[in-house]
């Protein structure tokens, strides 16, 4: 049977958790609309795109929130807070998060992908509907952002539940996650994970399919939907991911239009301005009007209020970002730019924020009673990260002078109208060399892993690009600072990170440890969805794979 309804609104993309995550593979759209005309698909994928945060789990699992009960190395001070939810203890402690099946959880995070997907293959459906009466050359934007919407939220999966993407041999054997394609027509199907190696294939199936058809045209407001610059910048960063850099380049161009890269008059012009408080640097930041961003995306999220409880953006957190040196700014103890842009709450002990990729939207609904929704609007795809994309892909493609050249498009815009008596020099390949070759602390430089995560037998972390691999993943974790993108790029690279938990906790997350991954929500499992593997084993088991440290069981 063919699903043929629907139902949408417009608004749902900012609507409260109104359900648990019975997961939307056991779920069908009921039947309130027709999708009879090309408008009425176009209203549906405003409600394409998932409305929950992984920034929350991503930063807690990351090394950039720290434990403010354990004591601080420096002082050995430490605090009796409490958490933001109960649900955080389990992330910091890279557990199965189970206390929570509301915004930020894990269910949401799958709840909220699936219907997105659900969305896009409503749409995708009903496109040989309209080919089949003359309309197919109208339908075809839509068609090419529902499946940019089927791709990115599969990709999304991917790197949420299951082991980092090991190349296209190895993922064979890791598990996936079900890759939907059709919408559906029954209830409580029991859906096989399959392999990762074959998520990775169809998503990019679905991406080179897509992309030519996107149509920036076709939207009232293109920064809500998949445009051109937002889908190519999406394509950069998948193969980015997938260690395909040379199409890692040649999409970050296409985003761009041309090789020469963004101008300073289309990356973030936050730092040239002053602000009285920091709503007014939120609603700034997450502007429409701003070029830098490519793609925005409202969701129900409570990650600003993390600030100033126990699991909070200190210590080596910020002093890695945006509170601490780099190479062009080593005479001081934070980031010019960030001057008058970073606060703190309850005390700088706690921990400080910057509230443009931080910063809480509040939708009342009785102003009276003081209730409402909080949101968080993710600027999911920016100029700035996807130039990071290239360079990253040009060291690899031994081009290190054009990476420089990136990285200094990303350093010099950072200085734009920053106070006179910040003298800063330009960015060289003297100065990566030497800020990164003489180790500054806080975490700032970690051993990479990335070759034994995704063996490649094109591409090594060699010792001539492995200082400028390092400035372009510091530059990344400060510009993609709450956001949750920290946590991927210590997945990819194999990144090795510390917790210290309490007074005398302590765990180490290895490179190769399974418990990157997080595991799927209890309701899903209750389902009868087969969960994750977390754990390590020996290698007398049958099915695993062998590294050059140890053996991960894999199904």
């Amino acid at each position: 049977m063919k699903l043929k309804y629907i139902a949408y609104s417009a608004l749902l993309a900012l609507a409260p958790v109104a359900m648990s995550c019975d997961d939307f593979l056991s779920k069908l759209p009921d039947n309130r609309v027709e999708l009879n005309t090309p408008d009425q698909l176009k209203m549906l994928l405003v409600n394409g795109y998932m409305q929950y945060n992984p920034g929350v789990m991503n930063e807690i699992s990351s090394d950039n929130i720290i434990d403010n009960n354990s004591p601080d190395p420096a002082s050995g001070m430490r605090y009796n807070l409490a958490p933001f939810e109960r649900m955080d203890h389990e992330i910091f402690a890279w557990e199965p998060a189970e206390s929570s099946l509301q915004q930020d959880s894990p269910s949401s995070l799958w709840q909220g992908c699936y219907h997105a997907i659900a969305v896009a293959n409503a749409v995708l459906d009903r496109i040989p509907y309209f080919e089949s009466i003359g309309q197919g050359e109208e339908v075809q934007p839509y068609k090419g952002e529902a499946l940019l919407i089927r791709a990115y939220h599969h990709f999304l999966l991917a790197n949420l539940f299951c082991q980092p993407y090991r190349g296209p041999e190895l993922s064979k054997q890791l598990q996936g996650i079900p890759y939907m394609t059709m919408p559906e027509t029954t209830l409580t199907t029991v859906y096989d994970r399959g392999n990762l190696a074959d998520v990775y294939d169809k998503i990019e199936k679905d991406l080179l399919e897509g992309l030519p058809l996107i149509d920036d045209g076709v939207y009232d407001q293109p920064k809500y939907h998949f445009n051109t610059s937002a889908a190519y910048a999406f394509a950069a960063r998948f193969f980015l991911f997938k260690r395909d850099y040379e199409n890692a380049v040649k999409y970050a161009n296409l985003a761009f239009g041309g090789e020469s890269g963004p101008s300073q008059s289309a990356l973030n012009d936050i730092w040239q301005h002053s602000f009285a408080d920091p709503d007014q640097i939120t609603q700034y930041f997450v502007s429409v009007e701003r070029q830098s961003n490519f793609l925005l995306i409202p969701t129900v999220s409570t990650a600003a209020r993390l600030v100033g409880t126990r699991y909070a953006w200190n210590r080596d957190g910020v002093n890695a970002t945006i509170n601490g040196q780099g190479p062009t700014w080593q005479d001081f103890n934070f980031h010019p730019c960030y001057d008058g842009k970073i606060y703190i709450v309850g005390g700088e002990q706690y921990g400080l924020f910057f509230p443009g990729t931080c910063g809480e939207l509040f939708e009342y609904t009785d102003k009276i009673a003081g209730i409402g929704y909080t949101h968080i609007v993710r600027t999911e795809f920016t100029a700035e990260e996807t130039l990071l994309c290239r360079a990253e892909a040009k060291l690899y493609l031994g081009d290190i002078d054009g990476a420089v050249a990136d990285l200094r498009i990303w350093d010099e815009n950072r200085q734009n109208n920053t106070h006179p008596e910040y003298d800063m020099p330009d960015l060289t390949r003297d100065l990566i060399e030497s800020f990164y070759g003489n180790n500054p602390g806080e975490g700032i430089v970690k051993p990479l892993h990335i070759d034994e995560v995704c063996p490649s037998d094109k591409y090594s972390v060699t010792p001539d690009i492995e200082l400028y691999l390092q400035c372009v993943l510091h530059f990344r974790r400060i510009e993609t600072f709450h956001t949750g993108m920290r946590w991927y790029d210590i997945r990819r690279y194999g990144i090795e990170i510390e917790h210290y938990i309490g007074a005398t906790g302590y765990d180490i997350l290895k490179w190769d440890d399974p418990r990157r991954a997080y595991q799927l929500p209890a309701d899903v499992l209750t389902s009868g969805m087969e969960p994750t593997i977390r754990e390590y084993t020996t290698p007398s088991d049958q099915d695993f794979v062998k590294s050059t440290a140890s053996c991960v069981k894999i199904k």
